[in-house]
């Protein structure tokens, strides 16, 4: 793990744990299926049983608290019973489950616990507390959520506390930065993985270094965007999706009214300004397309920008993009993913986000990937296990490449 990150947070090998009970936060938030309500993409979950067997080797009763959901996807937010069904399934040995999040149930549940036994407690999203809107809203300070209902029932009845939710790591909740506060604390073995794979991307990454930024979630892009340009982590910055664009506007190219009228209407187009400045900055490292794809009467048209503007809406790049991006990505040393190349769920619109993918599996330089919709995109077309490492974070592991402080970080080198 980076030096100086890693001497500051200590490590859950550091403790002994026999007989002790620990309270493990993990992220295990999965994508859920829209209709049959059920998990669709275990990688977080099996990212967690290493850690998870660790401490039953280590003879730790064992107390995971997890969130599935939030205010922002209500329709994700649910009991979190299948994800015990899925943890026992995989470590070969029972996950209670009570769904109960830290009231009297839950807290009889942890105090009755045997070494070598675990459970998983209610989704901690039944709290007021843990939910996005209440961080936005109130603005805790870490001492200051030592009085909310979460660390006050459960504290006292644990013996220390590890973190293994990188993927949560942004946020500023009391599960992830408050039992800090008054519990001898760590970070589980995920956490150190995810934080080195980020950092040698970001600080020693062989060269070139090529980033893949696509998908409809631009804000974060941009913001990543300026510090890999600014600090030279990124040799290339290929742009697909959104991000491509937002480039061809700045560049001046007229997209057509429908697809102008997409971005303008979601608010996007405050991305123009930045593009602009990086484009007169940096243009040599930074690759837009230079053609799209559309349909008509049912088929996939494709035009070059220099026929530009168009009253259809594009939906992936084009096959003289996708030669263009496959030459950078073969010469990679590093190369780093966070959103699709189009609509890939579409069929007539894969072929640029399923050429990357097969470009990036056979690239022989060091990849890195993260993001629910990067990592969906990746286990459709190939493998993934010829992706180095598959991150288990999205929003996270961009603020981190964006030189944006965690509050989990923070937490964690102050820890008790």
């Amino acid at each position: 793990m980076d030096g100086k990150i890693g001497t500051k947070i200590k490590s859950m090998r550091e403790f002994n744990y026999k007989d002790k009970t620990v309270l493990l936060r993990l992220d295990i938030n999965s994508p859920i299926d829209p209709d049959t309500k059920k998990i669709v993409s275990e990688n977080r979950i099996k990212k967690s049983i290493p850690t998870l067997n660790y401490l039953i080797e280590q003879g730790a009763k064992i107390a995971i608290i997890a969130h599935q959901g939030d205010t922002l996807d209500y329709h994700n937010l649910m009991s979190m019973k299948e994800h015990a069904q899925k943890l026992t399934e995989r470590l070969g040995r029972e996950v209670r489950y009570i769904d109960d999040v830290c009231g009297p149930a839950a807290q009889e549940a942890v105090k009755s616990l045997k070494p070598g036994e675990i459970i998983l407690l209610g989704n901690l999203r039944y709290l007021a507390e843990e939910i996005s809107t209440f961080e936005d809203a109130v603005k805790l300070q870490p001492k200051e959520m030592l009085n909310t209902y979460l660390v006050r029932s459960l504290a006292p009845i644990v013996d220390c506390y590890i973190n293994d939710a990188f993927a949560a790591a942004h946020r500023n909740a009391p599960s992830m930065v408050a039992f800090q506060e008054i519990l001898p604390s760590a970070a589980g073995d995920l956490m150190f993985n995810e934080i080195s794979a980020l950092t040698k991307v970001m600080e020693t990454p062989e060269k070139p270094s090529v980033f893949v930024l696509g998908g409809l979630k631009i804000s974060d892009a941009f913001g990543m965007m300026k510090q890999v340009l600014e600090n030279g982590s990124a040799d290339k910055i290929l742009c697909s999706g959104i991000t491509g664009h937002i480039m061809l506007m700045a560049k001046g190219y007229d997209l057509g009214k429908i697809n102008e009228k997409f971005i303008k209407d979601r608010k996007l187009d405050v991305f123009i300004k930045p593009a602009k400045e990086y484009l007169e900055n940096y243009e040599e490292k930074i690759v837009y397309p230079v053609d799209l794809a559309y349909e008509e009467n049912g088929s996939r048209k494709e035009i070059s920008i220099e026929d530009l503007p168009s009253d259809k809406s594009f939906m992936d790049i084009g096959h003289k993009t996708i030669e263009i991006f496959e030459e950078e990505l073969s010469k990679a040393g590093t190369i780093f993913v966070n959103g699709p190349a189009g609509v890939y769920e579409n069929k007539t619109f894969e072929a640029g986000t399923k050429a990357i993918w097969n470009a990036i599996a056979e690239a022989k330089g060091y990849s890195v990937i993260g993001g629910g919709d990067t990592v969906s995109a990746a286990q459709r077309f190939i493998d993934t296990s010829k992706i180095n490492y598959v991150c288990t974070a999205g929003g996270a592991m961009v603020r981190f490449l964006s030189g944006v402080k965690l509050p989990l970080i923070e937490a964690m080198k102050n820890a008790k």
